[in-house]
Order: C-alpha cells, then structure tokens, then sequence
C-alpha cells in the first residue's frame, strides 16, 4: 500500500503534492491517520519534486512545517476534549495498548521533551499529542514544544528528500535510523548545556560579606 501512495504522490501535479506535504502530517495526530501511513511520505516525495524543479524547497519546509504544527495543535485539543473515548473507540491492531502506555510514560517522565522528541518515534508520533493533551503537560509547553519539533522535523524530513532526489525509498527505508541519530545529537545538546550552566554557576564568586 506503501509503494502504491508513494506512485501516486509522484505522479502528481507540483502544487497537489505540495498540498499533501501539508495535509499529511497536520492528519497524522489529529486525526491518528499516522497510525496506519506516516506523515513524512508526503514531505519526503514533496522534496525530492522540489529537486526535480517543479516545487521549491523552501515551499516544502513551509508547508511540512505549518502542518506538522498545527496537526499536532489539534491532536492535542481533541486529546484534551475527547481523548479517552477516542481512544476507547481505535482498533487495538491500529492503536496497540502498549504503545499508548509507552507514550504516557514518556509524557509523564520527560514532559516537554517527550513532545519534541515524540515525532521521531514511529509508534507514538500520532499519539503524543492527543496523549499529552490527556495529561498535566501545559498548554503553553506542549506548543512551544510542538513548535521546535515540528519545525526541525518538517526541515529534516523535506531536505532529506531533496537531496536525495530519485534515491527517496532508500532514504524512507532508513529514515528511523535517521531519527535516532538526530534525536541523540538533541540530547547531547541538551546534557552539554546543562552541564556548561553548571560549572559557569559554579565558578561565580560568593558575593563578599559586608565586614562593616
């Protein structure tokens, strides 16, 4: 079914494509259509048209971006309004218990750092956000967050497929491994941060005590 969308979409005229480059990924967690075709097809298939001339880059990431964000956005409204029944209601073959519990314990541990990273995991990128609306994550975290991961996802996404050009189904094969190499160069990021606001705290001076 896979190759058969991936056909489609590359036979499409530029401005269809770039359209699907938008709407698959804002359906992916608002409506849990991610559970069954990944969103990043769309984007992938939209870069490598872009590579070809049809489509520019920068339209790509645009439209990756804008629907990565807001589908999440909304994914995490209908979490928060009717996650539970929805949830009641999936297929368990689509929709596996275990998943959802790996998804609300990340969210429980890691907060923010779960909805940027969330995307990257296959099984739970079109449940973190109806899961994290379902839980104490902030509404004011959860868009912050959704607005970095899904900005550097889309921007991941679409230059990949731009540069890979005719190659995409080698890049869509290896894209999960993909997303554990950038997922660890964040955390590195992260823990080096951390640790250099440490020692920088820890070098400042005590202020001198006021022997008057």
């Amino acid at each position: 079914m896979i190759d058969a969308l991936v056909e489609w979409l590359l036979d499409l005229p530029p401005w269809v494509a770039l359209l699907m480059a938008f709407l698959f990924p804002a359906l992916e967690a608002s409506i849990f259509v991610g559970v069954v075709v990944p969103g990043e097809i769309a984007v992938l298939i939209a870069g490598v048209i872009a590579n070809g001339g049809r489509l520019e880059l920068w339209q790509v990431l645009v439209a990756a971006c804008a629907g990565a964000i807001i589908g999440d956005f909304v994914g995490f409204e209908v979490g928060r309004r009717w996650g539970a029944a929805l949830l009641e209601k999936l297929p368990k073959r689509l929709v596996k218990p275990e998943h959802v519990e790996r998804g609300r314990e990340a969210l429980r541990k890691r907060g923010a750092v779960a909805v940027l990273f969330g995307r990257w995991i296959a099984a739970l990128r079109a449940l973190i956000p109806g899961l994290a609306g379902m839980s104490d994550v902030r509404l004011r975290t959860f868009v912050i967050a959704n607005a970095i991961g899904g900005t550097i996802w889309a921007c991941v996404v679409g230059s990949l497929g731009y540069i890979a050009g005719k190659s995409y189904k080698t890049v869509e094969k290896d894209l999960g491994y993909t997303s554990y190499v950038f997922i660890g160069l964040f955390v590195v990021a992260i823990i080096a941060l951390v640790i250099r606001n440490r020692v920088k705290k820890n070098r400042t001076p005590a202020p001198a005590l006021d022997q008057s």
